[in-house]
């Protein structure tokens, strides 16, 4: 079984998609986490990008110097995400990161890249992914598609919240702006834009706790089973 979940930024996606990864025993890939990890290698090594175009005409060259994995981590049970050897799980949620992944992943030669190594990923078997276009693009003919979304309010409210706890020092200014600006720029990229499947189902978690949201999924997931 494959399970698609997209959606908007900081809707819950990977933490539903990682609950319900763990309680159906399936594979876990982290889509958002893909982009981040090649955002943050452009920063670090000063490769140039333009927030309008391509500041070259092709990145084949230097996407072939990037390797990204998923290594679960045994103490906590989740896969982490690896760029080139390298744990950068916590370094792929820094601001600076945030603020540049729409523009990256706008790069067409970038989508190329991890939509197909995303797609060659399905040879693990029953897997969830969640992102912007696994159920319009990756696998578009997923078992079950799920789009998730939520009131602006609240999602800025869980994305400071979550960046406070892990230390990251913001401001929810600075995150509704970031918020409004991946919507803007998810939705109107010209490179597989966020929209939502028309077969996917619609899960909007505004006034939905964590444990309500998976529950939602896994009943969709035993309706589908049922319906086989």
């Amino acid at each position: 079984m494959i399970i698609a979940i997209d959606g908007y930024s900081s809707c819950g996606k990977s933490t539903v998609a990682k609950a319900i990864a763990k309680r159906l025993k399936l594979n876990y890939i982290d889509s958002g986490a893909m982009y981040r990890a090649v955002t943050y290698y452009f920063l670090q090594n000063n490769i140039p990008f333009s927030k309008t175009a391509d500041v070259i005409a092709d990145y084949s060259s230097i996407l072939e110097n990037i390797q990204i994995e998923f290594i679960r981590n045994e103490q906590t049970g989740q896969s982490e995400i690896y760029l080139n050897g390298k744990n950068i799980e916590a370094e792929i949620r820094q601001m600076d990161v945030s603020d540049n992944v729409s523009y990256v992943s706008a790069i067409k030669s970038v989508r190329k890249k991890l939509v197909a190594m995303q797609q060659q990923m399905s040879t693990l078997g029953n897997l969830v992914m969640d992102g912007r276009d696994i159920g319009t693009t990756v696998f578009p003919n997923a078992d079950l598609k799920i789009f998730m979304t939520a009131s602006p309010e609240v999602r800025v409210y869980r994305r400071y919240h979550e960046l406070i706890e892990k230390g990251i020092k913001v401001t929810p200014d600075e995150i509704r702006k970031n918020i409004e600006l991946r919507d803007y720029e998810d939705t109107h990229r010209e490179e597989s834009p966020l929209r939502k499947p028309d077969d996917a189902i619609i899960l909007d978690n505004t006034y939905m706790s964590r444990d309500e949201q998976v529950q939602f999924v896994l009943d969709a997931v035993a309706k589908l089973k049922k319906a086989i």
